[in-house]
């Protein structure tokens, strides 16, 4: 039985790949742009010249983004049996958001979703074989 851990955020993924006693880790990077939007008021007068704030170009990249992340990320977790998502914000919600959606298979193995701070490698590997004891 093969089970599979993955601690992610928006910069990377830990795929943690526990079998009988053999362990392998491997870790994904995303691609997806650290961005802060800018704009609003350019003058501190009433009526005065204002830059417009384009939120959904910006949204919808990041959201193309996720889903090409999750790509890279599915072929590493798609024989496992068991699977448990870790993560310090909303990246690995939308991962199992992803998978019950899309890749239904995959989905179903999901066996929690659980929130997680920010880890050394070697902190993700104990957290994911305590999880699997």
């Amino acid at each position: 039985m093969k089970s599979t851990g993955v601690w992610m955020d928006k910069e990377k993924a830990y795929i943690i790949d526990i079998k009988e006693n053999d362990e392998d880790m491997t870790t994904i990077f995303s691609e997806i742009e650290d961005y802060r939007i800018h704009g609003g008021s350019g003058t501190r007068f009433k009526g005065g010249p204002q830059d417009v704030v384009h939120d959904s170009k910006y949204l919808e990249r990041e959201k193309n983004q996720f889903k090409a992340y999750f790509k890279k990320i599915i072929p590493h977790i798609k024989n496992a049996d068991t699977i448990v998502i870790y993560g310090p914000a909303e990246a690995g919600e939308k991962f199992n958001k992803e998978l019950t959606e899309n890749y239904k298979d995959i989905g179903k193995r999901v066996k929690a979703v659980l929130k997680a701070d920010s880890m050394t490698e070697n902190q993700t590997k104990s957290l994911i074989r305590e999880y699997f004891k």
